[in-house]
């Protein structure tokens, strides 16, 4: 073991070697990669500081990787004297360099001091680096920790789609040499962000509502019968066969099997062409249903290499998509209230939000672990289902939501408008109960019990175990 030079009682101790930060680099990653640097155990340099809290940990015990650290002043000139680097280097190169902490002492006594936390909630996504890129520039390939969005994942020199560091799961990376559009995707968001900007949108906005769009196209497309090419780069950026573990191998390369699509999609909606199209497919000036077969979701299918998608976007009712398109109509039809999400195209409500990967993984583990636990829903009752009883309810709600500001007018005209909307909400609702009450007593829920959950008489609830199979036979 090397001592670290100067740290055995001065307060000032001056590295022996200078180790650079890189970019967005996490503290406790510069911190790893310093301890290498001097032949030590991490832990071993930690001891350097006082910490106010224990590091944060996966369920089963092992150290998070998107681990962060915030250090006071004299915390941090420590880290720049043993880095050999200027406290300005590391500031620009840190994001959460100048974050303080409430539990750190002010550092006018002079001790260093530090405090864990989350990347995700110092910085925002944390990803990890490319070892190959790490070592061209210090010569080991060691494991670096960066905040990095989901638009700059790719690593075009070594082909890697590099992966969230937020999981409890082994991969770095995923190889996308074999699929080159997910790197010609990343070139292309550039052009994408630069005309968010001049559209006057975040571009960070653009690409979350636009990834939400995709995933849950992707949620459904498992029962797609005309989906080739994402089963296809699934198949690629698994190693050649993703079938062993599909439903593991679906969450862990969900994102860089859909960025081309996501980057696609968002060049869609910032493109006046488009907007103009949903407007007159909800009849412009004289409002109207959005039609199955509207002009806009049919560009927008054939914009993402598919054709047949249209209908299907355009009757998946309650997504991210449909509020989008509810945005602009109401823009368009100077219908919208005071400044907040109703009237927000780039507005992305906490439900449309996807699942991370690291969620996805910690409920597929609980399924494994615990099968008759609460988590038996998602693998008992299929997607196809699921997805059918979600959209159902998005639907009924996104009917029930035009309905505010649609009280003006006669009386009979009004009347006729709130009625239709409420008979076809009720509608859309009795079919997801009839749905859930299948889906349920499918997944072994004793009848009686859903009879009584749905406070339905054995009668309806017969009727609608037979409406259901019914059309599944049709």
């Amino acid at each position: 073991m090397v001592d670290v030079p100067g740290t055995d009682g001065d307060p000032h101790p001056v590295g022996a070697f200078r180790i650079a930060p890189f970019s967005r680099e996490t503290t406790s990653s510069l911190m790893g990669r310093i301890a290498g640097r001097y032949g030590m155990e991490a832990k071993a340099l930690r001891s350097c500081w006082q910490w106010r809290n224990y590091p944060p940990a996966y369920d089963g015990g092992s150290a998070r990787a998107d681990a962060e650290v915030l250090l006071n002043t004299p915390g941090r000139q420590l880290l720049a004297d043993l880095c050999g680097v200027t406290e300005d280097v590391l500031a620009r190169a840190l994001p959460s360099w100048g974050q303080e902490d409430a539990k750190l002492p002010a550092g006018k006594d002079g001790v260093p001091a530090a405090a864990w936390r989350t990347g995700g909630a110092v910085a925002g996504p944390v990803a990890f680096g490319c070892r190959p890129c790490t070592a061209r520039r210090t010569g080991a390939g060691v494991r670096v920790v960066r905040y990095t969005p989901r638009w700059q994942r790719v690593c075009v020199r070594h082909g890697r789609w590099l992966m969230d560091a937020d999981a409890d799961q082994p991969l770095e990376y995923l190889h996308v040499r074999g699929v080159p559009e997910v790197a010609a995707a990343q070139r292309r968001w550039t052009g994408v962000a630069r005309r968010a900007v001049r559209a006057g949108a975040e571009p960070a906005r653009v690409f979350a509502l636009a990834h939400a769009v995709v995933a849950r196209w992707w949620e459904q497309a498992l029962h797609w019968e005309r989906e080739t090419v994402w089963p296809g780069r699934l198949h690629q950026v698994a190693g050649g066969n993703a079938g062993g573990d599909l439903e593991r191998w679906r969450i862990v390369g969900r994102d860089a099997v859909v960025f081309p699509e996501v980057v696609a999609v968002a060049d869609a909606l910032l493109d006046p062409a488009m907007a103009q199209l949903v407007w007159m497919d909800s009849g412009a000036g004289r409002p109207r249903a959005l039609p199955a077969d509207g002009a806009f979701c049919r560009r927008l299918g054939e914009r993402v290499g598919r054709e047949w998608l249209g209908p299907l976007a355009a009757t998946d009712y309650g997504g991210p998509l449909t509020s989008w398109m509810g945005a602009v109509i109401r823009i368009r039809r100077g219908a919208g209230g005071p400044p907040g999400y109703d009237n927000d195209p780039w507005w992305l409500r906490q439900e449309h939000q996807p699942a991370t990967m690291a969620g996805q993984l910690r409920v597929l583990g609980k399924e494994k672990k615990a099968p008759g636990s609460g988590t038996m829903w998602r693998s008992t009752v299929s997607a196809e289902q699921r997805a059918q009883i979600t959209s159902l309810v998005n639907s009924a709600e996104e009917q029930l939501i035009q309905l505010r500001g649609a009280q003006t007018g006669s009386s009979a005209d009004v009347a006729q408008h709130l009625l239709r909307i409420l008979s076809y909400s009720a509608g859309l609702l009795d079919k997801a109960l009839q749905h859930t009450v299948v889906a349920a007593v499918n997944a072994g829920v004793p009848p009686r019990d859903v009879a009584q959950w749905a406070k339905l008489p054995p009668g309806p609830l017969a009727d609608a175990l037979n409406a259901y199979q019914d059309a599944g036979d049709g």
